[in-house]
């Protein structure tokens, strides 16, 4: 909401040095409750970057690399996952007892890196102009982009550049109101459900992944602990190449449904068999994985693409919030599942609530591919917001 409210790039500087500050803090924590506290507020950071990042990002960006270069977003995130088991494998190995200060400490290096490339990144022309710096907003497409626009232009959309379309937005800026008034609460509950339906069970096999693979007769310990959750993350980031390319070739709609529908089958193929061979078990979590490609980059293009300039900080914001509850919800029931219920069970359950999310794609999802931000984020019944 703040996002929405003050600005895009005042907020890009200030999540990334919240980040390094809790970092560093950590390394010198010396109790539980304060080390619990710099990771929760290090989390808040995390987390609102996804909105700051993610909404400027697609302001910026042309309509036929928007879809390819949002979900690259989570590609990238794939990519810090994979590295965090990595170097939290070598701190476990070689860094002896203390090596967790180390470990915590050492997220302030890649957050300082970025924090320099950062400097200067241009505030998003669409929010200058819906904030009364038309003016502003007319120098920075100029000097960025080498292009002459006016005023008019941006703050009503003038003509899309796909549709050619009359376009405008008049809704007050980062209102939750507006999420679930009539012309968006329908679009407001897609994101945030198939986030969550998409997310629930992924991060609880990214947190269990060992715990899921023991149960099929793989062995445990230190390498598998790390090294082998981060393989699986790998194939999370392999599966995503596909999609991106699909997304803008067969569209958002056939990708995000394709995808959750194959995604049940493996989930399946486990609960009906949970003595199913390692290697066969190993080989259906992988293509689960891999199968997650669809929704992944459409994790943050979905609510960036479907919400206007006023609300796509805080459209984004609660999407990810929701999906989060789920993320937290399945992490904890997960091994109280596999100890209660078993492997089977567990996986069957996955698969409902992955068709859970199937089903909303089927009702709800929208095609976005090939239209501008401003005719995307309308509403037959937009109208009705001006006064909300």
């Amino acid at each position: 909401m703040l996002t929405d409210k003050i600005g895009r790039e005042v907020m890009y500087t200030a999540d990334l040095l919240v980040m390094v500050v809790c970092s560093v803090l950590s390394f010198w924590a010396d109790q539980v409750w304060l080390i619990v506290a710099l990771r929760f507020v290090l989390g808040m950071a995390v987390a609102a970057d996804y909105p700051i990042a993610t909404s400027l990002l697609a302001e910026w960006l042309p309509i036929k690399e928007r879809g390819r270069l949002l979900g690259k977003q989570i590609v990238a995130w794939y990519a810090g996952s994979v590295l965090a088991y990595v170097v939290g494998y070598f701190f476990q190995q070689f860094g002896g007892n203390g090596s967790w200060r180390w470990m915590l400490a050492s997220s302030a290096v890649l957050c300082l890196f970025f924090l320099v490339i950062r400097r200067g990144s241009p505030e998003s022309p669409l929010w200058l102009a819906q904030h009364g710096r038309g003016e502003e907003a007319v120098a920075v497409v100029r000097k960025h982009l080498g292009r002459e626009v006016t005023v008019a232009e941006l703050t009503s959309g003038g003509t899309d550049e796909a549709t050619g379309d009359a376009t405008g937005e008049r809704i007050g800026a980062g209102s939750l109101r507006v999420l679930f008034s009539p012309a968006y609460r329908r679009r407001t509950l897609f994101c945030g459900l198939f986030f969550l339906c998409q997310v629930a069970p992924l991060f609880a096999m990214l947190t269990f992944g060992p715990a899921i693979l023991g149960s099929f007769g793989l062995p445990g310990g230190t390498v598998m602990d790390t090294l082998g959750t981060g393989l699986i993350s790998l194939v999370f980031l392999v599966g995503c190449y596909p999609a991106l390319r699909a997304i803008d070739t067969r569209g958002r709609r056939p990708t995000i449904i394709l995808s959750f529908a194959l995604m049940i089958v493996p989930l399946v193929f486990l609960g009906v068999w949970p003595t199913a061979p390692a290697a066969l078990a190993l080989i259906a979590l992988c293509s689960y994985a891999f199968l997650c490609g669809g929704p992944n980059v459409l994790d943050w293009t979905y609510p960036n693409e479907l919400f206007p300039t006023q609300v796509r900080a805080t459209a984004v914001g609660f999407a990810t919030s929701v999906s989060r509850i789920g993320a937290a919800v399945g992490t904890y029931l997960l091994p109280l599942s596999l100890s209660g219920l078993g492997i089977g069970p567990t996986m069957l359950m996955a698969a409902a609530l992955t068709a859970v999310g199937l089903l909303v794609c089927v009702l709800w999802a929208e095609e976005t591919k090939g239209v501008g931000l401003q005719t995307s984020s309308q509403t037959p019944a937009e109208p009705e917001l001006v006064n909300a």
